[in-house]
């Protein structure tokens, strides 16, 4: 199983306090990664280092904003001065939009998406991509949404934004074949975080009559999709790029619009 393995490569998570992100930093962490856990909090990456520190594994705490240029390549920076590379960054860190009819859609909140969910991982898929260019390779994950390929009524412009993540994925994945980095895309459908669950939109693991809904028929759990992601970090995946990998269940609201 070496080759699902991370020990002595170092891995950037951005996001990394949230639901998926912690899942992630999680699971890199036991695959015996170095992990930077990034964002906007400080006291939150401070908790989640402070809790893989605890265990027995290598982590740092950067907070960083994902649309600021200089702060992101303060986070590469920073990065290489710990561990002395960066292997690995998934691009994590995003946000919703307010749900609105398409017409109703205001412009400052489309700009305002975009620059979260697509500048916000166009910059640091660029600060990386330049450390790893320097380093002769590296691997490059960037989360995006089955509402990038499929839509999401109501979210006109998180739905573009994630669609743009995916463009991006091909084109860097194309352009950086070259320099040994592999650029590929997580596309996860309604996943259980404790987010969602406190919003009431995750069904219940059982029906009305109490009895057990079939697992493929409920959402993911944050740590199936950090085992993918764990999958193109590790030596196993070295032959893939330019991969777009769905996340979803079989729920009838996920795959097909009624």
């Amino acid at each position: 199983m070496d080759r699902y393995r991370l020990d002595g490569k170092t891995a950037i998570i951005t996001g990394g306090a949230g639901g998926l992100g912690r899942a992630m930093v999680a699971t890199f962490a036991e695959a015996g990664a170095n992990v930077v856990v990034a964002s906007r909090n400080q006291e939150n990456i401070e908790k989640v280092v402070q809790d893989l520190m605890s265990r027995g594994h290598s982590a740092l705490a950067v907070p960083v904003d994902i649309t600021d240029e200089a702060a992101v390549g303060r986070m590469i920076d920073r990065t290489v001065e710990a561990f002395g590379t960066v292997d690995i960054i998934v691009n994590n860190a995003g946000r919703w939009g307010k749900s609105h009819l398409a017409e109703d859609t205001p412009l400052d909140e489309w700009r305002d998406v975009i620059e979260q969910n697509l500048t916000g991982l166009f910059i640091p898929c660029m600060a990386a991509g330049r450390q790893m260019i320097r380093q002769g390779g590296g691997k490059i994950i960037n989360i995006s949404s089955t509402a990038g390929s499929k839509g999401n009524p109501g979210q006109l412009h998180y739905s573009a934004a994630k669609a743009g993540v995916l463009s991006l994925t091909n084109n860097l994945a194309m352009m950086w074949a070259k320099h040994g980095i592999n650029v590929n895309s997580i596309l996860p459908g309604l996943t259980a975080t404790e987010e969602l669950k406190g919003y009431g939109i995750i069904p219940p693991a059982e029906d009305k009559d109490g009895n057990p809904v079939p697992r493929l028929e409920l959402p993911p759990n944050p740590e199936d999709v950090a085992d993918l992601a764990l999958f193109l970090a590790a030596p196993a995946s070295d032959a893939l790029t330019g991969e777009l990998y769905p996340i979803r269940t079989w729920m009838k609201s996920e795959r097909f619009w009624t």
